[in-house]
């Protein structure tokens, strides 16, 4: 089939489809969801509803490039948040300049909401990950646009000596000592290598919560900002530093290893408040 023939076909097919599932045909076209293709909603900064379920008013852009840092893939167009979380990633990268520059992948999109790919939240500008890889050097385009994602987790759950050491351990524990963080997402076998080997204060480690991938990049997600209401928070911690049963229940079940597959799950209808934010959809 010629390559205009199926542009036809698929413009004759994708009403029809579109109509039944409530899907935005430009969406499934240009490969965007709300509140990618768009800039930033005007007014105050917001983070509204939930990690998964929710939006982003008057978010900001962070830079591409600064002291101790570098933004990866901006042609996603996923480098935007809080005003919070702007000023949080400039003083932890600020801190981490001895180690080397921080790598800052997904943020948010300009309005938040679904990705087209890649994530179930990072929906409202208080989500961002961070490669464990840190750059000794500027980066070239190339290396921005198409960076090197290597996991530091071995296939039987070890960690990778090439790619994990005291730089690494000492990135994850900056970022997951700051009260401005409500919890990290790692992969278990980092969560277990840590909760081995971190001597002193290990209250930082609370923080770390062991989630399937997360082998090259972990996430963080900071508290609500304050004032905005309408942004949701996380349950609540378990007490003491995470390195007990619940950890010791992914190792054991192997349940690190392989996550579950479920299909598509439905979407729940987004906030009121994220309506006129994202549109209809």
């Amino acid at each position: 089939m010629t390559a205009r023939r199926f542009l036809l076909a698929l413009a004759l097919v994708l009403p029809m489809q579109a109509q039944a599932a409530d899907i935005d045909i430009m969406s499934i076209l240009q490969g965007r969801q709300p509140g990618m293709g768009q800039g930033p909603f005007p007014g105050p900064s917001h983070a509204i509803g939930g990690a998964a379920n929710g939006c982003l008013s008057g978010g900001q852009s962070m830079p591409m490039t600064g002291p101790g840092w570098a933004v990866l893939r901006p042609e996603r167009n996923r480098y935007w948040g809080t005003p919070d979380l702007l000023t949080f990633l400039k003083d932890r990268a600020g801190r981490a300049q001895e180690l080397g520059t921080i790598l800052i992948a997904d943020m948010a999109q300009p309005r938040g909401g679904r990705m087209p790919s890649g994530h179930g939240s990072h929906q409202t500008g208080v989500d961002v990950d961070i490669l464990y890889r840190l750059a000794d050097k500027p980066l070239t385009s190339k290396e921005r646009a198409e960076p090197v994602m290597d996991s530091v987790v071995l296939p039987k759950g070890g960690l990778n000596p090439k790619l994990w050491g005291k730089p690494q351990v000492e990135l994850v524990r900056l970022f997951a000592s700051d009260q401005r963080v409500e919890r990290i997402f790692v992969n278990p076998a980092i969560k277990v290598a840590l909760c081995q080997s971190v001597k002193g204060d290990r209250s930082w480690l609370r923080r770390l919560r062991p989630w399937w991938g997360h082998d090259e990049h972990f996430h963080v997600r900071i508290n609500c900002p304050a004032g905005d209401v309408d942004c949701q928070s996380g349950p609540p911690l378990p007490d003491g530093d995470g390195c007990g049963a619940e950890l010791q229940s992914w190792v054991t079940s192997g349940a690190w290893a392989v996550k579950p597959t479920g299909g598509e799950r439905a979407h729940p209808p987004s906030p009121l408040a994220c309506r006129e934010i994202l549109g209809p959809k």
